[in-house]
């Protein structure tokens, strides 16, 4: 936008001059030509195709390793480390809970391995004692009564006791599975968390998904290379390899100038790596969604996809290119500069020179740039206007556009009536 309003300054200074009655200033002569209304924007180069390696899904951190732009790699190498402080402390927390609660587990199965041990030995001399009874009360077969009902009585209790010792084997073995298995689920439920936390830890070493030339990808933030300590989040591309058979221009257009511009118009690049290189394209795609130029930013920026269709050596990726977006065109039609054209009463009008006064024309203005304008009615060219307001002493009459705007009818400078 600065280099066209420089190109309108030079153009007035360097168009003819001609000073009429009460100061008018320069003049320019109405010419048939070529009208084009363009946009200037950076953008850079990047391949059509290209294979990414992604920050891990669900993460956030910060780059510790990037593999240098034009890193040749295999596939499996070590292109990109993502740092994440907090998933190392909560992996090493997790270890060292898992830790503990196998060491309980082994503690709790020893406890009731025990228990159980000692109530089945127990259980065994119960029964040891049970025998020794029975064989007592054989012999006492010609015994006293009274003897005989001792070791009845002495049979009845060792039989309570074994029936005591086997409910509480029963209720051992119960509680053993109840309680082991809940703390084999806690050991479990912790080392599946360990483990995810372990993918997690691992996956931060991105790798080649396959061969190629290494290109760092452009960070969401800066809209620059990443660099060592850039913030990067879930999927977030890190590297790119791009395949060399096509390319296409990303331009970052800010909102003011995003909405003018249109899909299939035609652009023409040039590249600062590359003077004297040319290339001819066309807008392919808009992005509907803007991303702040910075954090808590108010500026908006789009990005405009624009093939390459034609160049004379094609740019390699990353390479940044100067995009002159053609907005309009029109051949053969009638141009004047903007600055020649005046708000009078809510219509246009131009300033026509007739010797030392001037003819206020009413002119119907077609499509427009902010330094040209195309005349659809009110000029027939050749004509010369003004590009200063002249005083108002000097205007001879003012013409306005018929209805059917083919016809130019005077009206008095100094009243409104038709002359």
């Amino acid at each position: 936008m600065k280099s066209g309003l420089f190109v309108l300054l030079m153009f007035i200074v360097l168009t003819s001059c001609s000073y009429g009655e009460g100061g008018s200033g320069m003049s320019y002569t109405v010419m048939r030509g070529e009208f084009e209304n363009t946009l200037t924007i950076d953008g850079y180069v990047e391949p059509l195709r290209s294979t990414t390696a992604n920050c891990p899904p669900y993460i956030e951190g910060v780059v510790g390793f990037l593999v240098e732009d034009g890193t040749y790699v295999k596939e499996g190498d070590v292109v990109c480390i993502v740092e994440v402080a907090e998933l190392q402390t909560r992996y090493d927390q997790m270890k060292a809970d898992h830790e503990i609660e196998q060491v309980n587990l082994t503690k709790s199965q020893a406890d009731l391995a025990l228990r159980y041990a000692l109530l089945e030995a127990e259980v065994k001399t119960n029964e040891a004692e049970t025998q020794i009874a029975r064989l007592d009360s054989l012999q006492l077969k010609y015994a006293p009564p009274n003897q005989v009902k001792i070791k009845e009585l002495e049979l009845q209790q060792v039989a309570i006791q074994k029936n005591r010792f086997e409910k509480k084997l029963e209720a051992l073995e119960v509680i053993r599975q109840s309680e082991i298995k809940k703390q084999e689920l806690k050991v479990q439920q912790l080392a599946n968390r360990l483990q995810t936390a372990k993918d997690q830890l691992d996956a931060l070493t991105v790798k080649a998904p396959k061969d190629g030339l290494a290109v760092r990808a452009t960070s969401l933030m800066t809209r620059k290379k990443l660099q060592i300590g850039d913030p990067v989040w879930h999927l977030m591309p890190l590297v790119n390899l791009p395949e060399f058979a096509g390319m296409k221009v990303i331009i970052r257009a800010p909102e003011a100038d995003y909405k003018y511009i249109s899909t299939g118009d035609s652009v023409i690049f040039t590249f600062d790596a590359m003077p004297g290189n040319l290339a001819y394209g066309k807008i392919r795609m808009k992005s509907p969604v803007g991303q702040q130029h910075k954090e808590n930013s108010k500026v908006k920026f789009f990005d405009i996809e624009a093939s390459i269709d034609s160049v004379l050596t094609m740019p390699d990726p990353g390479y940044t290119a100067s995009c002159r977006v053609l907005l309009k065109q029109l051949t053969d039609t009638l141009i004047v500069p903007q600055i020649a054209v005046f708000e009078e009463d809510s219509i246009k009008v131009v300033y026509v020179k007739q010797g030392k006064k001037f003819d206020m024309q009413q002119v119907q203005i077609g499509i427009s740039s902010p330094k040209e304008a195309v005349i659809v009615s009110g000029l027939q060219g050749n004509e010369k206007i003004s590009l200063i307001r002249p005083s108002p002493s000097s205007i001879r009459k003012r013409l306005r556009l018929s209805t059917d705007s083919t016809q130019n009818k005077p009206v008095n400078t100094h009243s409104n009536e038709i002359i």
